[in-house]
């Protein structure tokens, strides 16, 4: 496989263990307002998908979240993940590398950039992708559509197929092969849906430190 003319990492996830933390939250806040789910469900199901999606799958079963939900959601994500956060394991070293090996990369998110300045800037990792952030607030639709990494390889100069996204939801992986782009998804975390991933055609790792040899990237 031919080295990438450009890496689109997640941010939740990927770079940021949030995952659980925001899903363990999630969980609650619907089971409160009449639609119980549990911690699991949310993150197999939930993760890497924007809330405004998440609102409107829940309101067509019938419960009702109001209509300032997402609102309430971003309101409190400081307090909730703003001293809790870590970054992925060894994902700064595949960024390095990354970096070293003069390859243009950027972060690519459900989540909209403020939620990545806090959890990015928890972690010391909003230094390295302050010059290219893209949300799903920038484009009609969210993942599992293709249309948040189309934006983001058009905003970085890159076609499509010498692209590699860096995924670790089912919805994530979906929406980089829909795109046209080679999508290693990630599932070192015990939550984690390898089968799911591998099924949305993702190639499957679980260690940050493999991923270089994967890809390939060579420095």
């Amino acid at each position: 496989m031919a080295a990438p003319k450009l890496v689109i990492f997640d941010c939740d996830g990927v770079l940021v263990d949030t995952e659980n933390i925001a899903n363990e939250r999630l969980a609650a806040w619907l089971t409160e307002a009449g639609y119980p789910v549990t911690f699991e469900h949310c993150r197999k199901y939930f993760s890497g998908r924007s809330m405004v999606s998440v609102q409107q799958e829940v309101e067509a079963a019938g419960a009702s979240l109001g209509a300032d939900f997402v609102e309430r959601w971003n309101a409190g994500l400081p307090e909730l993940l703003g001293g809790r956060v870590e970054a992925v394991p060894h994902v700064r070293t595949f960024i390095d590398t990354v970096r070293t090996a003069g390859i243009p990369y950027c972060v690519a998110s459900s989540a909209r950039v403020t939620k990545m300045h806090i959890t990015l800037g928890a972690t010391g990792l909003l230094p390295l992708f302050e010059h290219a952030m893209y949300s799903a607030t920038m484009v009609g639709r969210a993942k599992p559509f293709p249309d948040l990494f189309l934006h983001a390889a058009q905003s970085m100069g890159v076609a499509p197929m010498d692209c590699v996204v860096i995924e670790d939801s089912v919805a994530g992986t979906m929406a980089g092969i829909a795109a046209g782009m080679r999508v290693f998804s990630y599932h070192g975390d015990p939550y984690a849906d390898p089968d799911g991933l591998e099924l949305a055609g993702g190639i499957l790792f679980d260690d940050m430190r493999k991923l270089a040899g994967l890809i390939p990237i060579s420095v």
